[in-house]
């Protein structure tokens, strides 16, 4: 019988992910279940059975949502790369259905969605991290940058929420030259625009949302896709450094124990996410993520099949993991074009 694993908010990588599953070290059936927000997501093409996610709806709607699907689809695996805190600490609901739920602690969940309460305690666990400062308003914004620009570094900011790259500004204010113009785009804007859009929301009764001022840390982004039993014990971590179009797979002990050293504080389990750049030469946290990467198949290159390997670990208690990882070479991200000869037709499900 086959093994039916639930991939939530399906991305274009996940058919990546799909292949890895399917082509499995233990030649396990494995069957696709994938959903998305959108009916015309590429991704759902490429499952065996698909159906589209509620949008705009709480924690509670999406978790009976979850358990519903569940529950109709006899569901063996769940494995959730979103709407994480409406699944996290629900596995016994889960399990009720016979569902197994591929997810870290709650608790751990919540802070890691929040990146200033991830730097707040993972400096008090000695990670390294840069400095920050987190800001409300347009008085808090301007306080925030004179204080860091003391450093001499260029500054940056981001929501201090789990918004991926939406919402992140260079604050950069001198006159923009030609080899700027020349150059390839960045995404920009001045201290004094910035502070202007925050004032200007705040008078109009908008939400402003917590955001962080940093140093704009400029070198190659180190992403380190771990996997660990529950209780945050590392069993594999296989860092990817991003360099153009190429991701070089390191082997990086130093690189290696910050990630170990974070999983373990955090109690991750299962697949997670640590991101790291070099600050004055020495490596610091970026962020981290309490679910899998969405590069995550590029480790396949290393011989080992994460996917699978949490897979089996949840549902066998053991990853199965025999030989370390191939660490030390070069891998080239190109783009693919599939044919898909209509959009499926993928049933919509409401959420009372």
């Amino acid at each position: 019988m086959a093994l039916r694993i639930w991939l939530s908010s399906a991305g274009v990588a996940t058919t990546q992910v799909m292949r890895m599953l399917r082509a499995n070290p233990d030649s396990v059936d494995v069957r696709i279940h994938g959903t998305n927000v959108d009916p015309s997501a590429p991704a759902l093409a490429a499952c065996d059975v698909a159906e589209v996610e509620p949008r705009h709806v709480g924690d509670d709607a999406y978790a009976e949502f979850a358990l519903d699907f569940c529950r109709r689809h006899g569901i063996d695996v769940l494995v959730p790369p979103r709407r994480l805190t409406a699944l996290a600490g629900r596995a016994d609901a889960f399990a009720a259905e016979g569902t197994r739920l591929m997810c870290s602690p709650l608790a751990s969940v919540e802070v890691l969605t929040s990146k200033s309460r991830t730097y707040e305690e993972a400096l008090a666990a000695g990670i390294p991290v840069p400095p920050w400062r987190v800001v409300r308003d347009a008085d808090g914004l301007r306080a925030a940058v004179d204080e860091l620009a003391a450093t001499g570094e260029t500054l940056c900011i981001k929501p201090a929420g789990e918004y991926s790259a939406f919402g992140f500004r260079i604050l950069e204010d001198r006159p923009m030259g030609i080899r700027d113009l020349l150059a390839p785009a960045k995404p920009m804007a001045s201290v004094d625009a910035v502070a202007q859009a925050m004032k200007r929301a705040a008078d109009e009764g908008e939400h402003v949302p917590h955001m962080i001022v940093m140093p704009y840390l400029e070198g190659p982004e180190i992403s380190v896709d771990c996997l660990s039993a529950p209780g945050g014990r590392l069993l594999a971590a296989i860092p990817r450094a991003k360099e153009g179009r190429y991701r070089l797979l390191l082997d990086d002990p130093g690189i290696t124990e910050i990630a170990r050293r974070l999983v373990g504080h955090f109690s991750l389990a299962y697949l997670s996410n640590v991101q790291l750049r070099h600050r004055n030469g020495e490596p610091v946290l970026l962020e981290a993520n309490p679910r899998p990467s969405a590069g995550i198949f590029q480790t396949a290159f290393t011989g080992v099949n994460l996917p699978w390997a949490a897979v089996r670990l949840l549902t066998q208690g053991d990853a199965g993991l025999r030989t370390a990882p191939r660490l030390g070479g070069r891998v080239a991200v190109t783009e693919a074009v599939t044919e898909v000869p209509e959009v499926p037709d993928v049933p919509e499900v409401s959420v009372a």
